[in-house]
């Protein structure tokens, strides 16, 4: 099978690799380290491999590598660390929305899509922007009220005058991580 060479930038690192046309997305990172990125159905139903692809929360196995060719990828991984945690990631470890962990990062990454469009999302918003992620453990009462308090505290920080911001752009409280630019997937990834 013929092999391409794509460059991807994930969390702010580019990678130039070459992958079988068919190979999807999900398996290029996690062959690039990206282990935060879940293997989970590999049929687009569970939500563990999510990933942001130019700001569009996607599930990284239903995209062929080829697709996200020139985009900006963006994994629970690229959004904190633990010395310094997105506030979404706060927020589930806060709440108990974290329990084995199988399902945390496509749920933070559903959650950061939903709230980097509606900052203040109602309950039946929260319940539908996170109907495409499983949970076995919790119930979904934990992750629901995770998102919750992420709005909030999101949008505390929002109203946070600049000067209270540390050095490296980071508000004080946990920091926002990066920032992607907006942009459609364009059909699961097509045309980054």
């Amino acid at each position: 099978m013929a092999r391409r060479p794509i460059r991807l930038t994930v969390n702010g690192r580019i990678h130039d690799v070459e992958s079988e046309s068919s190979a999807i997305l999900l398996d290029v990172l996690r062959d690039l380290g990206y282990t935060d990125v879940k293997s989970g159905c590999e049929q687009g139903d569970c939500g563990a491999c999510a990933v942001l692809l130019n700001g569009t929360a996607v599930n990284s196995c239903l995209v062929l590598a080829w697709q996200a060719d020139g985009c900006e990828v963006v994994t629970n991984r690229g959004l904190g660390t633990m010395d310094a945690p997105h506030v979404i990631q706060e927020a589930f470890a806060d709440s108990g929305g974290v329990q084995c962990g199988f399902c945390t990062s496509g749920m933070v990454i559903a959650t950061k899509a939903l709230l980097d469009r509606n900052p203040d999302p109602t309950e039946a918003e929260i319940r539908d922007a996170l109907s495409g992620n499983l949970c076995r453990c919790t119930g979904y009462g934990q992750i629901v009220g995770a998102v919750r308090l992420a709005a909030k505290r999101l949008r505390d920080l929002a109203s946070i005058p600049a000067s209270s911001h540390s050095e490296d752009g980071r508000e004080s409280q946990g920091g926002r991580g990066i920032s992607v630019p907006d942009g459609q997937a364009n059909g699961g990834g097509a045309g980054c």
